[in-house]
C-alpha cells in the first residue's frame, strides 16, 4: 500500500496515537515536516491518504505554506483521496473547501464530552452511540462546515467538533490522536497560555493531568472508531 501523507506543523504537535494505529494496521506513512521546512508536494502521486495535525497559529495567518497546502487538500478530495484533520487540521480543511475559521466563543483547554449531532451521519463513524464521549481540546479558533458537510460530534462549547465529507473526509476541531506524553508535554509548554485565561472552557495543568491514563484509554477507543472507518476510503 502507498504511504498517508502526514502534514505535522508544530514541532510539539506530532501525529500521537494516529501513527500507533497505523503501524498496528501495517500502514505506511511519510511526514511533511511544515515546521522544519519541508516543502509541501505539487501532486498526491503515490499517496493513499492525507492526514493534517494541529499547530498553533492560524490559517487565516499570512504563512507561505498555508495556500500550497490548501490546495492539496482540494485536490485530495477531488480525486477521493480521504483526508482527515485534527484541529488545526480540520480547520484547513474547512477553509480548503470553502469555509471559514474564526475565533470560538470560548478558548478550550483539557478534557470535555463530545456529542452526536446527526445519528446517520455518524453512524458509519461511530457506530450506534447514544452517550457523550469523552475527548481532548486545545482551540481558540474554529471552523464553519464546508459546503456539503455534515456535522456529527458538537459540545457545550463548540457547536462544531467533527464534519464529515463524501463518505470518506472527516475534519475535527478535538483532538484524538493525543497521549499521555503529549499531554504532559503541551500542559509544560502551554502553562503560561493556561495561567492568563479566563476562560471556562480552560482546566488546569493538574485537573488536565488528573487519571490522565485512564482518560486516553477512553479517547483511544474514540480514535480507533474514527480511524478504522477512514483507513477503509485509502487509495491501495
Amino acid at each position: 500500500m502507498n504511504p498517508v501523507l502526514i502534514f505535522r506543523h508544530s514541532p510539539t504537535e506530532g501525529p500521537g496515537y494516529f501513527t500507533t494505529f497505523l503501524d498496528r494496521h501495517g500502514i505506511p506513512w511519510k511526514l511533511v515536516r511544515i515546521d522544519a521546512g519541508d516543502a509541501v508536494p505539487e501532486d498526491l502521486n503515490g499517496i493513499s491518504g492525507v492526514c493534517l495535525m494541529g499547530g498553533p497559529m492560524s490559517v487565516n495567518d499570512d504563512l507561505p505554506w498555508i495556500a500550497p497546502v490548501l490546495a492539496l487538500i482540494r485536490q485530495a478530495v477531488a480525486s477521493d483521496i480521504p483526508v482527515i484533520g485534527h484541529c488545526l487540521g480540520g480547520q484547513l480543511m474547512s477553509k480548503a473547501l470553502g469555509g471559514t475559521v474564526s475565533r470560538n466563543p470560548v478558548k478550550e483547554i483539557g478534557w470535555g464530552d463530545v456529542r452526536i449531532s446527526d445519528a446517520d451521519a455518524a453512524r458509519p463513524w461511530l457506530g450506534e452511540v447514544t452517550q457523550p464521549m469523552l475527548a481532548f481540546h486545545w482551540h481558540g479558533e474554529t471552523f464553519s462546515l464546508p459546503p456539503g458537510a455534515t456535522r456529527i460530534l458538537d459540545s457545550a462549547w463548540c457547536a462544531n467538533q467533527a464534519y464529515v465529507l463524501h463518505g470518506r473526509h472527516i475534519g475535527m476541531q478535538c483532538h484524538v490522536e493525543m497521549t499521555s506524553e503529549l499531554i504532559a508535554n503541551w500542559c509544560a509548554s502551554g502553562a503560561a497560555e493556561i495561567a492568563a485565561s479566563r476562560s471556562p472552557g480552560v482546566q488546569s495543568p493538574g485537573a488536565i493531568q488528573a487519571d490522565m491514563d485512564a482518560r486516553t484509554a477512553r479517547l483511544h477507543q474514540l480514535a480507533d472508531k474514527i480511524y478504522s472507518r477512514w483507513i477503509q476510503g485509502l487509495r491501495k
